[in-house]
């Protein structure tokens, strides 16, 4: 069976629903043993990444329902106070 980067999207909306906040190290170790390639990729660092089409395609599903907390690193539920826009800091 093949897995695209919307159902590896769906698969982090399911675990930011769990979870109620989805830190993106946590995630991307889920991504690279669940998933595999092509859905994360090592960056300049040498440390995994979410893929830029699996961000799209959570981006698209969360709209402006969910940001994410810079200082934490992770995704989360938008509250009411919170700012505009989708970066918290």
């Amino acid at each position: 069976m093949t897995t695209d980067a919307a159902d590896v999207a769906i698969y982090m909306v399911n675990q930011l629903d769990r979870k109620k906040y989805l830190y993106q190290e946590e995630v991307v170790d889920e991504i690279v043993r669940l998933f595999g390639r092509p859905h994360y990729y090592e960056n300049e660092a040498g440390n995994h990444a979410i893929s830029k089409e699996v961000l799209k395609e959570f981006r698209k599903l969360t709209n402006d329902n969910v940001v994410w907390e810079r200082g934490e690193r992770c995704w989360r539920r938008r509250l009411s106070d919170d700012a505009g826009g989708r970066m918290q800091d």
